[in-house]
C-alpha cells in the first residue's frame, strides 16, 4: 500500500510540474524558430526591439533607429507583434472633425483663502 501511494504521488507530480514545463519549452522553440524580420519582440532582459536579420543562432534586432544589437536565439522572450500580423490601415482622405461643445457649468474655485 504504501508503494502504491509514493507511485502515484510521482504520478501526480509529473502532470502538475513536468508536462507543463516541457509544454512551454517546446512553445518557446516554436516562437524563436518562426522569428523573421519585421517581428516586434521583447528580450528576457525587458528589451522591446524589431529583427532585422536571423541567423542560426544569432538574431540581429534594432533597438533605435541605426542601432542594431546581436542576441542568441534563447534570449527572445516573446513576440509581440509579428511582421505577418500588421495589416495597414487605409488612409482617409477627409480629415477627421473634432466636435467642440460648450461647458454647462463653470468650474467652482473648491481652494480656501489664506487670511
Amino acid at each position: 500500500m504504501p508503494l502504491l501511494l509514493i507511485v502515484l504521488l510521482f504520478g501526480v507530480m509529473y502532470f502538475m510540474m513536468i508536462r507543463p514545463q516541457q509544454k512551454r519549452r517546446r512553445e518557446a522553440q516554436q516562437m524563436q524558430s518562426a522569428l523573421g524580420p519585421g517581428d516586434d519582440i521583447v528580450t528576457i532582459g525587458g528589451l522591446h526591439a524589431t529583427v532585422v536579420s536571423v541567423d542560426d543562432d544569432v538574431i540581429t534586432v534594432e533597438i533605435s533607429p541605426g542601432v542594431n544589437v546581436r542576441f542568441a536565439r534563447p534570449a527572445i522572450a516573446r513576440v509581440v507583434s509579428s511582421a505577418s500580423d500588421v495589416v495597414p490601415e487605409p488612409a482617409d482622405d477627409e480629415p477627421e472633425t473634432v466636435e467642440e461643445t460648450p461647458i454647462e457649468s463653470p468650474v467652482v474655485e473648491t481652494r480656501k483663502s489664506k487670511d
